[in-house]
C-alpha cells in the first residue's frame, strides 16, 4: 500500500524552479553569443489585438502564419511583433484567443507599423456531451492513454524566444532576454530535451536589488520542465488519481475547437505542496490543449524547499505565489509545446529588520517556428545551455533595437521598455 511520502519519491515538482538567492555573489555563466544577423530578407509587422466590443487588450493571443511553423504571441499589453521571410509574405496569418473566433488576414493587409486587430468573444452552442464524457476521470484518463497518438513522436528542434524579469515591488531589477533552440526529444521518449543559446542580453541593476543578490537558475529550462505531457512526473503520473481529485467545470471553445474544463485539486490528507488549477482539453482528440495551474503553499516551510537552494543565514524566504501556465499548438493533427509562463513572488524577512522585501519573477518561453529532426541532429556537450544556467549579467544589446535581426520575439510591454531605459541609463553613468 502506498504511502503519502511515497507519492513524493518520484521527481514530481524538484525541477518547478530553483530561485538562487546569495549576498554579495556575481557568479556568471559566459554562453556563447552568436554574431549580429544582418539581413534584410523579412518583413517585420507590428500591432495591437483587442476585444472588438470591450477594447480590451488580449494578452497571449497567439499569431500563427498558415503552412509554416511561424508563430508568435501578444504581450501583456496585446501587443505583437510578427517577422516573416520576404518569400512567405503572400501567406495568411490566424489569430486565435481563448473564448474568441480565430481570425484570420493576409499579411499583405497588415501593416508593418500599427494594426488593430478585434476578436470576437465567441457565443455558440455548444454540442450535447454525453454522460460518459462528463466524467472527469475518464476524461483524464484519456489523455493519458492517447499521448502517443496526439503528441508529437519525432525529434524536432524548436526556436524560442524567452524572457525572465525580477523585479523589487513595481520596480524591474533585473531583465534577461534570449533567443533559444530546444533540442526536443518524442513525447513518449524519457530522453531530456536541451537547449542552445542562440542571442542573449540582459540588464541589472543591483542598486534596486539593495545588498542582495536574486539570481535565477535554470533559465529556459523552467519552462521547459512544465511541459505536462512530456515531463509526466510531474503531474500525469501512474498514481495522479490518488493525489488529485477531478472535477468537470463546463465545455468551451479554445481556438474554434470544443474543450473540456476540468479542474483538479489535492487530496486534503496529503501534506506536501501539490498543484491546483484547470486542464483544458480536446473534447475530439483528449488532447491536453492548455493547463493554468498554482503550487499550494499553505505550507511555506516545505514549500520554500521547492525554491530556494542559497540564502542569507539572517534571511528567510516565504513563497507567496506560484503560478504556471503551458499552452500547446495542433499542426496536421498532432499537437506540440507552444508556449509557457511562470510567476513567483517571494518574501523575505530579515532579522532585526522591521520591514520586509517583496520580490517578483517572471519567465515566459514562446516556440516561434520548429521543425522535424529527420536527421537527428544532436548538441555536442559544449553547445548545450546547462540545467543550472544563470544568464550572463551582460548588457548590451538593449540599446540595438536591431539586435534580435531575423528573429521573432515577445514585443516588450509598456513597463519593461521603461524599466529598459532606465536601468541603461544608470549604467551609462557608472560608465
Amino acid at each position: 500500500m502506498k504511502t503519502k511520502s511515497d507519492f513524493f519519491k518520484k521527481r514530481t515538482i524538484y525541477f518547478v524552479m530553483f530561485l538562487f538567492i546569495a549576498i554579495g555573489y556575481f557568479q556568471t555563466i559566459p554562453q556563447a553569443i552568436a554574431q549580429q544577423i544582418e539581413t534584410d530578407d523579412y518583413v517585420t509587422y507590428k500591432g495591437l489585438v483587442i476585444d472588438i466590443n470591450s477594447k480590451k487588450s488580449l494578452e497571449f493571443a497567439t499569431l500563427s502564419v498558415n503552412e509554416t511553423n511561424i508563430s508568435t504571441i501578444t504581450n501583456s499589453d496585446g501587443k505583437f511583433l510578427l517577422k516573416v521571410p520576404k518569400n512567405l509574405t503572400d501567406k495568411s496569418v490566424t489569430i486565435s484567443y481563448l473564448g474568441y473566433y480565430n481570425k484570420v488576414f493576409s499579411l499583405s493587409k497588415l501593416s508593418t507599423e500599427n494594426t488593430t486587430i478585434k476578436l470576437v468573444a465567441s457565443i455558440e452552442k455548444l454540442p450535447e456531451i454525453s454522460i460518459i464524457s462528463k466524467d472527469p476521470d475518464f476524461i483524464v484518463k484519456k489523455v493519458m492513454e492517447n499521448k502517443r497518438k496526439n503528441y508529437f513522436q519525432d525529434p524536432v528542434i524548436m526556436k524560442a524566444f524567452y524572457r525572465e524579469s525580477i523585479k523589487k515591488r513595481r520596480t524591474y531589477a533585473s531583465l534577461s532576454e534570449a533567443v533559444v533552440e530546444i533540442y526536443k526529444k518524442p513525447y513518449q521518449s524519457k530522453g531530456f530535451d536541451y537547449v542552445k543559446l542562440n542571442r542573449a542580453r540582459k540588464s541589472t541593476d543591483y542598486r534596486k536589488i539593495d545588498t542582495l543578490v536574486i539570481k535565477l537558475q535554470g533559465g529556459p529550462y523552467n519552462n521547459i520542465n512544465i511541459d505536462l505531457i512530456k515531463n509526466r512526473d510531474m503531474f500525469f503520473s501512474e498514481d495522479i488519481f490518488e493525489k488529485y481529485k477531478f472535477t468537470f467545470e463546463k465545455v468551451i471553445s479554445i481556438n474554434n475547437r470544443m474543450a473540456y474544463v476540468i479542474n483538479f485539486n489535492p487530496y486534503k490528507y496529503i501534506d506536501e505542496p501539490l498543484f491546483f488549477g484547470k486542464l483544458y482539453i480536446d473534447v475530439n482528440t483528449y488532447a491536453l490543449s492548455k493547463a493554468i495551474f498554482s503550487l499550494n503553499l499553505d505550507n511555506p516551510k516545505k514549500s520554500s524547499k521547492y525554491f530556494v537552494k542559497k540564502k542569507p543565514a539572517k534571511a528567510d524566504v516565504t513563497p507567496t505565489i506560484a503560478n504556471y501556465r503551458v499552452d500547446y499548438r495542433v499542426k496536421d493533427g498532432k499537437w506540440y509545446f507552444g508556449y509557457s509562463r511562470i510567476e513567483l513572488t517571494f518574501k523575505i524577512n530579515w532579522k532585526k529588520k522591521l520591514f520586509n522585501s517583496l520580490y517578483n519573477i517572471t519567465i515566459e518561453m514562446a516556440v516561434t517556428d520548429w521543425k522535424i529532426n529527420a536527421d537527428k541532429d544532436t548538441l555536442k556537450n559544449r553547445e548545450k545551455l546547462k540545467t543550472n544556467v544563470i544568464l550572463n549579467d551582460k548588457a548590451s544589446g538593449f540599446s540595438n533595437p536591431e539586435f534580435w535581426g531575423e528573429y521573432n520575439v515577445i514585443e516588450p510591454d509598456k513597463s519593461i521598455e521603461n524599466a529598459i531605459k532606465k536601468i541603461q541609463r544608470q549604467l551609462n553613468k557608472k560608465g
